[in-house]
């Protein structure tokens, strides 16, 4: 896929501004109806889709992060659906405030009027579910095609019939003129509403709706590395459209719960590990917890209070990318409340030989920038 800032000859950190301005100008060079190149449908069409993605703060965001645009609203594909001209077309005329023209220049494909609605469900993860990928059921209750009419909304014995107003197309059609030369409107039929037929003896299950209230349920696949602002559109899982329509999307927004053990920094994961004053200047072994199960952490003899010590690979994936984040682990020195008569006289014979303690450096966050090499 070709740089989008590239595309639209804007840098990186190019204002909203910016790229609209940018987009309109290099949209007029290449627009079809005033560019006779042999390339100019094609750039039109790039310029477009490079703006839909621009023009969208949260496209935006992926873009920038991952250095992909998101695929059809779920965000994890390397690439993105390419518009045809039509929709490039739509694009530009929204842009310029032709807001409602679904077709233009000669027609265009318009969003199904029939199509069943969207259904929104979240989702809650656990941060190892997040490391590791899951699969969850989800039920929704919600409309379920009618058994008795199988769909279609006609009663038994009866079929639709072809609409007379529109002879099955299920739009209307007015030619006007503009700036840029003659196009099209295209409107949904007023008889069958978009529909193409009529029924003329509903189902008496469903009332000609060609659908009933009903309950199933959804298998949803999620892969490892999501985080919160990330989301799945699951197509045709939606509500069905009524006598026969196409189903809506299911959008599955996912929620990851708080792990009091973890501070999440991007794909890296930070632990606070508390130990002993002796363990800290003998050097000790200790079992840290990690998304994937138990590892051991070697401290070093003469560790000190705040160094972060680094497990790699154990981390959160990276979601658009190979690789795993890590697991930073911050050391704590453990400092008991209550001392026995024998610790405390321990103490006190060891404090005549500490001497004076050395000059305080850098604090937690300047050590963890040295070790991630900042």
């Amino acid at each position: 896929m070709s740089d989008l800032y590239a595309v639209l000859e804007v840098s990186r950190d190019a204002s909203e501004d910016d790229i609209k301005k940018s987009y309109r100008r290099l949209a007029m060079v290449y627009h079809p109806d005033r560019n006779p190149a042999a390339d100019a449908e094609s750039r039109f069409k790039e310029i477009a889709e490079a703006y839909s993605v621009l023009s969208d703060a949260d496209k935006r965001a992926h873009y920038d992060r991952f250095g992909s645009a998101p695929t059809g609203g779920g965000g994890f594909g390397p690439d993105f659906h390419h518009l045809d001209l039509s929709e490039a077309l739509n694009i530009f005329m929204r842009d310029i405030g032709f807001n409602g023209l679904d077709g233009i220049f000669g027609g265009g494909a318009q969003r199904d009027p029939s199509r069943g609605q969207d259904i929104r469900v979240t989702v809650k993860l656990s941060l190892q579910e997040v490391a590791l990928g899951a699969r969850r059921t989800v039920r929704l209750k919600t409309l379920v095609p009618c058994e008795s009419c199988h769909g279609s909304g006609a009663g038994s014995g009866s079929k639709p019939v072809v609409c007379s107003t529109c002879g099955g197309a299920g739009e209307v059609r007015r030619a006007a003129r503009s700036m840029f030369g003659q196009f099209v409107q295209v409107a949904p039929c007023p008889t069958c509403h978009g529909e193409g037929h009529v029924i003329t003896t509903p189902c008496e299950v469903c009332r000609g709706e060609g659908r009933i209230r009903g309950e199933r349920t959804v298998a949803v696949d999620i892969p490892p590395g999501v985080s919160a602002q990330h989301y799945l559109t699951l197509r045709g899982q939606g509500t069905p459209g009524p006598r026969g329509g196409a189903a809506g999307d299911l959008i599955v927004m996912l929620e990851v719960k708080e792990d009091d053990r973890f501070v999440r920094e991007g794909d890296d994961l930070i632990l606070e590990l508390p130990v002993s004053f002796s363990q800290a200047a003998l050097g000790t072994t200790a079992v840290v917890p990690t998304p994937y199960g138990e590892e051991s952490l070697s401290v070093p003899a003469g560790t000190q209070s705040g160094t972060v010590l680094r497990i790699r690979g154990k981390g959160l994936p990276r979601l658009a990318g190979n690789g795993v984040g890590d697991l930073n682990v911050k050391v704590c020195i453990w400092t008991p409340d209550e001392l026995t008569e024998l610790q405390r006289q321990l103490f006190t014979e060891i404090a005549k030989y500490e001497g004076e303690g050395p000059k305080r450096k850098g604090g937690f966050w300047s050590k963890l920038k040295e070790a991630l090499g900042a």
